[in-house]
């Protein structure tokens, strides 16, 4: 199914917005531009046609005009007359810029002195036009060819208002004309929706935010190519068209990921398949206010959790990911779900979520993923729905991690002794001498009762005794202690997972913002 609709491309250089036409399938957005174009008849070049244009005592030249030298556009066909005289001759179109008049050359004249010569011009008037592809918008053409107009602006003229040369102006001939009409060999012309960019939709990405900041465009976004084409900044005339149009790209997008997530999987064995894959952005550490961000592509796949500057399209490019991390070891945390002040995201909630991590930015859907020392990245993307996405998928990727994996071993100590302590999905928690492999501890998930620990290397767990009823205390130090936290974690949700799934997909924060909207 194709979307087709209207929208500006908008030019941050010059600050000026163009008309263009979106044409979207499932796995290309396409830019286009009006032209026009011979359709039969002599072929001759459509970018400068040369039309005589015979004044009549009513209606005049029928047609008004825009623009001019002071204010850096040319000047342009804004109205054409229904059955006046440059509408009978067929070659002439609203978005038309003037470049001669009787042979003068109009392309660096004013506004008033275009006027002047073409109600100066006498019966015949020969004018020499180029279709404007990218007429500003402050011109405000209308797209498509208008009806009858009630305008009949004479006098003064401004370049930005329509000068109307539909009265008669200054003729000699009070006698009626021949109307300006195509013979049978003149060639006939017609505006038309050209294709001018095709930007390929697979592992594209798309964002709304000014280039290193965090302000959102208002009603507007980018969408950005695999190898680096982008579209521009595409502008909406509302907030409901802009956010619908977000949405129909950015589904096209996820169904091909989905296909090539597919076809990833087809070369993988049953143990490393793909779980998720998608664009991010990612909070660079050590920012100052601006609070850069900078695209990243995360996968979740078989054991690990990749974090790519570009893509994997090979098998071969999974081994070159900035970082990888052992999905037992991660941590995932929404950390904003909220609307921004930008009424376009058409959102009427919001959820108060505990935030233990430093936030100055201004992007609402957020979330971090923490790994071993400390350490973690902070993420943003576009939608809700990807967040909600994200949030699941990290859940089900680390849940068969876990099942996959069965149990993980880390070496620690405690009072000068070397330790193992080794966290399994069907027995729990036990602790047993390196060197010997004498048990010394064990205990079942739901035996621990709590946690505290001192933020660097050692933790105390505090296990219920079923015998005596009594809380253990077992003290444990570990050289990157957050690993084993998380693993902990991990373990223990896919255990709950595993006994009672709608508990943790009552817990999923992202999801039930989906549901309420």
């Amino acid at each position: 199914q194709t979307k087709t609709g209207i929208a500006l491309l908008y030019d941050e250089v010059s600050e000026n917005a163009y008309d263009i036409r979106l044409k979207l399938t499932k796995e290309v957005l396409t830019i286009q531009k009006q032209d026009v174009v011979c359709v039969s008849g002599s072929d001759h070049s459509a970018n400068h046609r040369t039309v005589t244009l015979r004044r009549q005592p009513v209606g005049g030249l029928g047609l008004s005009i825009k623009g001019g030298a002071e204010h850096k556009v040319p000047v342009v066909i804004s109205k054409i007359f229904k059955d006046q005289a440059a509408d009978q001759t067929g070659m002439l179109f609203i978005g038309d810029a003037i470049t001669q008049v009787n042979g003068i050359n109009v392309e660096s004249a004013t506004h008033e002195e275009v006027v002047h010569l073409l109600r100066n011009a006498g019966d015949e008037v020969t004018v020499t036009v180029q279709y404007l592809r990218e007429a500003p918008s402050f011109l405000k053409l209308p797209l498509g060819s208008p009806g009858p107009s009630s305008d009949h602006s004479s006098g003064a003229s401004s370049p930005l208002f329509d000068s109307g040369l539909h009265l008669n102006g200054n003729s000699t001939n009070t006698a009626p004309s021949s109307p300006s009409s195509p013979t049978a060999n003149e060639p006939k012309y017609e505006k038309h929706w050209l294709d001018t960019l095709s930007v390929p939709l697979s592992m594209a990405r798309i964002s709304r935010y000014k280039a290193g900041t965090d302000k959102l465009r208002s009603n507007a976004f980018e969408v950005l190519a695999l190898d680096g084409v982008s579209t521009g900044i595409l502008q909406f005339y509302t907030a409901q068209e802009s956010a619908d149009w977000l949405r129909a790209i950015s589904t096209n997008i996820s169904d091909l990921t989905l296909q090539n997530m597919k076809m990833a999987n087809k070369c993988c064995s049953p143990s490393d398949q793909v779980v998720h894959m998608g664009w991010v952005n990612e909070r660079l550490e050590g920012t100052d206010s601006s609070q850069l961000y900078k695209f990243r592509f995360l996968a979740l796949k078989g054991s690990s959790f990749y974090i790519f500057s570009t893509p994997p399209v090979s098998t071969l490019d999974w081994v070159r990911a900035e970082k990888i991390y052992n999905l037992c070891e991660v941590l995932f945390k929404i950390h904003k779900l909220w609307p921004a002040d930008d009424c376009w995201l058409q959102a009427n909630w919001y959820l108060g979520i505990h935030q233990d991590f430093e936030l100055e930015d201004q992007r609402p859907y957020c979330f971090s993923v923490m790994v071993g020392h400390g350490k973690s990245h902070y993420f943003n993307v576009e939608l809700g729905s990807e967040l909600a996405v994200w949030e699941k998928s990290f859940q089900r990727a680390i849940f068969l991690e876990v099942q996959r994996t069965g149990s993980k071993t880390y070496m620690c100590s405690w009072q000068g002794d070397t330790l193992c302590f080794t966290v399994d999905f069907a027995l729990g928690f036990t602790c047993f001498d390196s060197k010997t492999k004498n048990v010394l501890w064990r205990f079942k998930f739901s035996q621990l009762k709590g946690s505290s620990d001192d933020g660097k290397t050692r933790v105390k767990l505090l296990f219920l005794n079923l015998d005596t009823k009594q809380i253990e205390t077992k003290e444990l130090e570990f050289q990157d202690l957050t690993s084993v936290l998380h693993c902990i974690h991990s373990f223990i949700a896919a255990k709950v997972a595993s006994v009672d799934p709608v508990f943790i997909d009552s817990q999923s924060i992202a999801r039930k913002y989906m549901y309420s909207n």
